[in-house]
């Protein structure tokens, strides 16, 4: 029954690109990826990517401000163009990409952006955190934006996902991270610019999903026995059938979305996942080709990340895979050594009676001695602040705020205590 529905869908979907791109031939029409709506917050002091498709060869004019570059589509109907710098603006733009049909993307503002990515710490929602209610009623403020990115798995890049830029209010915040609310809240009453927050996290995920394939291949001593279990699974019948069906849909209907867009039709919806760890936060490259793919090279100023829970129980390996991620992630941006901070994990579970190993400590040592392998890093500690009967503490407001300290004083100059401690020694 579930492989029959899959079949239907995709070949539903086989022919939605043929219809989305006959009509937009004869339009020959422009399109832009999700990233860009209304009401989205660009980065200040920095080149700005804009990309999108048209049909090969098409001219593509995108301007905003006194700003104004043309290019022209490949041959695969893709174009980008980079625009120059632009200052703070806190009261709106319009960007219009013109072929020949013209897109006009207004309420643009211009001041910091940043990616809040992680796992279920981070995709906590304001909605289930402390004082949600008081939360709600003070989130008046049109200065702060945010979108999601909750793609799928997948081992193929995908080049977009569904969503918009909302403005902050208490109809909106809700189901917006917790974490990285609190932490641009903070960043706009002390900067006093617009702040943009790009949610891509997912819950439960693993370290080596938000990775490159071929960059933990190189590698095959740390990561061989990891890769080769994968191979295995992914080599069942069970497995590999739906997920090559699930794959070769969603492919059809990224398609069918960018078709749609181009010929100004409704967006189809995507098909739904099987529920199969094939496409899932466990498997390698997954949430990189489908979480992070979408958004190179938007500019940011940086990232804030909750995770590791997930990884614990290989905590020695993190040492490795996480400044390996970072790396990976500033390698897919070229955007130079960006400012990547992290959340230590929390304590969690019961006190023992007497010392002994532990995987969530060693996880934390491993997050810590990132610090020293990589530049523009920073650590927020929160072991006085975790719940230890429950992995996902409800006090995201103060976590948000040690990560704001760390961007205020690294990123914007400010004279703030920003270092949470660290060990030095000890004496027995």
């Amino acid at each position: 029954m579930q492989k029959s529905w899959y079949r239907y869908w995709l070949m539903f979907l086989c022919s939605l690109p043929t219809i989305g791109l006959s009509a937009a031939a004869s339009m020959a029409a422009v399109a832009l990826p999700s990233v860009f709506s209304d009401h989205m917050v660009l980065q200040r002091d920095r080149d700005l990517p804009v990309w999108g498709w048209a049909d090969a060869g098409e001219s593509v004019t995108v301007s905003i401000g006194d700003q104004t570059q043309t290019t022209q589509a490949d041959g695969e109907g893709k174009w980008s163009v980079t625009l120059k710098p632009l200052a703070v603006n806190r009261d709106g733009l319009t960007l219009t990409v013109k072929g020949s049909n013209e897109i006009t993307l207004r309420d643009v503002l211009v001041g910091e952006v940043w990616i809040c990515s992680g796992q279920s710490n981070m995709q906590w929602p304001v909605s289930q955190s402390w004082n949600a209610d008081l939360t709600r009623a003070t989130a008046k403020n049109a200065q702060i934006r945010f979108i999601t990115n909750d793609n799928a798995g997948v081992q193929k890049p995908l080049a977009d996902f569904v969503g918009a830029w909302d403005v902050c209010s208490p109809g909106t915040v809700n189901d917006f991270s917790a974490v990285g609310y609190f932490f641009g809240k903070q960043l706009q009453e002390v900067l006093d610019v617009p702040i943009g927050l790009i949610d891509n996290s997912w819950g439960g995920s693993a370290c080596e999903s938000w990775i490159e394939r071929d960059r933990m291949a190189a590698n095959p001593e740390m990561y061989g026995p990891l890769l080769k279990k994968w191979e295995e699974t992914e080599a069942k019948p069970e497995m590999k059938d739906s997920y090559d069906e699930y794959e070769a849909a969603l492919l059809k209907w990224q398609d069918a979305e960018i078709a749609a867009k181009k010929a100004g039709q409704p967006i189809p919806n995507p098909p739904n996942r099987p529920n199969t760890q094939m496409v899932q936060q466990h498997r390698p490259a997954n949430l990189f080709n489908g979480r992070v793919a979408p958004l190179v090279p938007f500019a940011i100023r940086g990232v804030i990340w909750y995770q590791g829970e997930t990884n614990a129980g290989r905590a020695y390996q993190y040492r490795d895979m996480f400044p390996l991620m970072i790396r990976n992630w500033r390698d897919a941006w070229k955007q130079g050594d960006f400012s990547f901070y992290w959340v230590q994990l929390a304590d969690f579970q019961a006190e023992r009676p007497e010392p002994g190993d532990s995987a969530w400590a060693e996880l934390r040592e491993a997050q810590t001695m990132t610090l020293d392998a990589l530049h523009h890093t920073g650590q927020a500690v929160i072991i006085d602040i975790g719940e230890g009967s429950d992995i996902h503490p409800r006090n995201k407001l103060e976590v948000g705020k040690r990560l704001a300290r760390l961007a205020l004083a690294q990123d914007y100059g400010m004279d703030f205590v920003h270092q949470s401690p660290r060990f030095e020694s000890m004496e027995v």
